[in-house]
């Protein structure tokens, strides 16, 4: 059976532990995307309570205002669904009530596509970013797929649904390379928005292009972001 082709999805959905996790990973992707007419939907994990410099914050206030940031960000980019799950921040772990929010988020969404952190990375040091690529990994095979598990779901009228590709973004060997050549100014204006964590932080944007053209430069094109991309059998 052939393989499908990019052109024959239609809804992406990242899953990722943070806001600005999406931006920094996969924002020139999903402004492609969403001026190619396709649907994206940004799962947030956590609200990013504790990403404050400042002992005396409170994490509430911090969530709040990252949620904020992570809408605008998500308008900037055409994204008209983001979803928080408000898991806390720092405590993620890769377990089945985890796995049962995101195997919730993929039957009501139904993905061709979900993007994600790359669990496998060698050396992916952040707990956060390994639970959500681990438990986003699990709910989409089987669990998802298989209508036994979690047939609470079913009273929802949420139905099994079977994700196409996974695409781990940080990995180590990637192998699907998209140019962002031409959406690239779209990804530093989503990150602008989120101020609480970036500000005008000195050679931020230098270093995001540099990545962005070293990783084009190794494929043919001035700048890109990168996959490494896991076909479900159907």
């Amino acid at each position: 059976m052939a393989e499908p082709r990019d052109d024959e999805f239609q809804t992406y959905m990242l899953v990722v532990a943070h806001p600005d996790d999406a931006e920094f990973s996969s924002a020139g992707t999903v402004a492609k995307l969403t001026r190619d007419g396709k649907r994206v939907v940004i799962v947030q994990v956590t609200s990013g309570g504790k990403g404050s410099a400042d002992p005396m914050a409170d994490p509430a206030t911090v969530a709040a205002t990252r949620e904020a940031e992570q809408r605008e960000a998500s308008r900037r980019l055409g994204v008209a669904e983001t979803v928080f799950l408000r898991c806390p921040d720092g405590e993620l772990a890769p377990d089945l009530a985890l796995r049962e929010k995101l195997v919730r988020m993929i039957r009501t969404h139904r993905p061709d596509v979900i993007i994600t952190h790359d669990p496998f990375r060698p050396y992916a040091l952040h707990a956060d970013h390994r639970a959500v690529g681990l438990a986003t990994t699990d709910a989409v095979y089987p669990t998802a797929r298989d209508p036994l598990y979690f047939p609470d779901h079913y009273r929802d009228g949420l139905h099994p649904h079977k994700t196409a590709e996974i695409w781990y973004f940080g990995a180590d060997q990637p192998d699907k390379i998209i140019d962002i050549t031409e959406t690239f100014d779209a990804k530093v204006d989503a990150l602008k928005a989120h101020h609480s964590q970036i500000g005008n932080s000195e050679g931020i944007w230098e270093r995001v292009r540099e990545r962005a053209a070293e990783l084009g430069a190794a494929n043919g094109v001035e700048l890109a972001e990168a996959y490494k991309v896991i076909q479900m059998r159907r």
